[in-house]
């Protein structure tokens, strides 16, 4: 098996890229990081300096591929299978990035800040930069609300890169700012990516691992 995928089944880009390999039944060997190892941590920035995953290595073209968006785009384009996750036509292909770098940004990001900010021992934590984190997941539900008035997926009728992004985003997301009654659209869409069959699957292998996520500051 040519394709390894270094990955934390926890870790939200992780599930960008599972989400991928499932959705196309890609073979890959899965090769789990505990970055609290410190021989798994530094096996891993030997392959990618930043030593952030996931980290996809194929071996049987000499390739190393870090960083989600750019990993889900190498499968598609060197491993695709029956869902097409970029759009042959160039047009919906820059709007399928689009949406991939919204949900990466303007959900996954200020997201992480808030979990992240959890984890800080008391004193040390960013009351100020959490609030601007839960402003921005808020602004960003009400795009996604008004983009999903009409169901289906980020792109309309066809599963893509966009949806690899919503699902760890919107999932965790809805963890650290909730969405409420007034983004039903953004619900529903999630419930719709949470039966997805491939987003099914890399939510059960993390189920074991969700006594993890760090839960609302005291």
């Amino acid at each position: 098996m040519s394709l390894t995928l270094h990955f934390h089944p926890l870790a939200s880009y992780c599930w960008k890229a599972l989400i991928a390999l499932y959705e196309n039944d890609i073979p890959f060997t899965p090769n789990l990081v505990d970055l609290g190892n410190p021989a798994e941590r530094a096996a891993l920035v030997k392959l990618w300096g930043i030593g952030k995953f996931p980290v996809l290595q194929d071996d049987a073209r000499g390739e190393i591929v870090p960083e989600s968006s750019i990993l889900v785009e190498y499968l598609d384009r060197h491993h695709g299978g029956g869902t097409r996750l970029i759009p042959a036509d160039p047009d919906r292909a820059l709007q399928t990035r689009l949406r991939d770098r919204f949900y990466d940004l303007y959900v996954h990001l200020p997201m992480q800040k808030i979990m992240v900010d959890r984890l800080r021992p008391e004193g040390k934590r960013d009351a100020y930069g959490v609030e601007e984190a839960r402003a921005q997941l808020r602004t960003s539900y009400a795009m996604i609300e008004r983009q999903m008035a009409g169901g289906g997926w980020a792109m309309g009728a066809d599963f893509t890169l966009a949806d690899c992004a919503a699902a760890p985003s919107l999932f965790y997301g809805n963890m650290a700012e909730p969405f409420g009654d007034g983004h039903k659209n953004v619900a529903a869409y999630l419930e719709r990516l949470k039966a997805r069959p491939s987003v099914a699957r890399v939510m059960k292998e993390a189920e074991p691992y969700f006594q993890m996520v760090p839960k609302e500051n005291p």
